[in-house]
This record gives structure tokens, sequence and C-alpha cells, in this order.
């Protein structure tokens, strides 16, 4: 079984994709920012992250810059999610795939796909 971690602030946002997930067979562990999110990734090395880019403490582009900076997790594919346009987000380096949100189930398990394949 794979396990996803989903960082997000918004906690009905992160639930929703947690019971998405969950029915499509992931493990799913969830922070609600960057800095809680590398805690976990201390504790539970995830598959892939999902990754919201506008957050309070460490938002989407630190947490992915913090995470090129660690050998340990540079290599953890990441699904960077955002409201806003994938053009908005020049800072955020080191992504695998942009989802623009809302996204669709089907949107989340392609690209889930995509990155464990």
């Amino acid at each position: 079984m794979k396990t996803v971690l989903v960082i997000d602030d918004e906690w009905v946002v992160a639930n929703v994709i947690e019971l998405a997930l969950a029915d499509l067979g992931y493990r799913v562990i969830t922070a609600s920012n960057g800095r809680a999110g590398l805690e976990r990734i201390a504790e539970t090395r995830p598959d892939v992250i999902l990754l919201d880019y506008m957050m309070p403490l460490l938002n989407g582009a630190g947490t992915l810059r913090k995470l090129a900076e660690n050998p340990d997790y540079r290599n953890i594919p990441v699904i960077l999610m955002s409201s806003l346009p994938e053009s908005m987000v020049t800072d955020a380096k080191g992504y695998a795939v942009f989802l623009q949100k809302p996204f669709l189930d089907t949107e989340l398990a392609e690209a889930l796909l995509k990155v464990l394949s």
C-alpha cells in the first residue's frame, strides 16, 4: 500500500482528499502546513506528497526548497496544488505534477498514477 502525505492548511480540503485517496487504496497522512509536513516525513516517509501552494508558516515553494535540500527527501515526488493557475506559482520549483483546485477525483488519481509509475 502506497503512502500519500497531504499537506494543506484547509482541513476540509485535506479531509476530502484523504477520503478520496483511502477509497483508492492509499494510506494517507496529513499535515496542516509545510513545517508540520516536514515533521511527518521524518516520522513516516511517504511515497508521494500532495502539497498546497498557499499556506501559513511554510508555504509550498518553501517546502519544496526544504525537500530539495535534504538528500533523504529530494526524490519523493510532489504534486503541487493551488487555486492559482500554474503560471502564477513561478517560485515553486521541483514538483512533478500541478493540479489546479478544484480538481476531480479522476484528475487526482491520474496524477498519482503518473508520479508513482
